[in-house]
């Protein structure tokens, strides 16, 4: 255990995230993307939904922009877990938005990103990529 970093980051990824350079992506991915197959480096997260998973990364990891799965595909179209995403981006500390992405502009960036954490997210089309930003020196120490 760690004093201010949430259990639900386990030791292989917090070794991700720290050794995740600028513009290097990760993507968190629902419980049926198949990320075995896809994952350069693959981050079990059993049993841990998307939210809370998100809800942690997002209070040590600095986004420089982020992008999500669309409901059918369709940039156009959000479900109730896509208003959900969007909320917890908008009130975390960073505020920042997700940009719906159609299915065959995020499966290729999802396959090629850095690291892939596989949840058990039910809920369909629910997949994000979050691309790390720099951090100035005056913010590190």
């Amino acid at each position: 255990m760690l004093i201010g970093i949430s259990p639900l980051l386990g030791p292989d990824l917090l070794h991700t995230l720290r050794a995740m350079g600028h513009g290097d992506e990760i993507a968190l991915v629902d419980g049926n993307y198949p990320a075995a197959e896809h994952a350069r480096r693959l981050i079990r997260a059993d049993g841990i939904h998307l939210m809370p998973m998100l809800r942690a990364i997002l209070k040590i990891f600095p986004v420089e922009a982020a992008f999500r799965a669309s409901l059918n595909n369709d940039p156009a179209q959000r479900g109730v877990i896509h208003q959900a995403l969007d909320d917890l981006c908008h009130t975390s500390a960073q505020d920042f938005s997700l940009t719906p992405l159609a299915g065959e502009q995020l499966y290729p960036r999802i396959r090629s990103a850095y690291a892939i954490i596989a949840t058990s997210e039910p809920e369909l089309f629910a997949n994000v990529i979050l691309r790390k930003a720099a951090l100035a020196p005056s913010s590190t120490e």
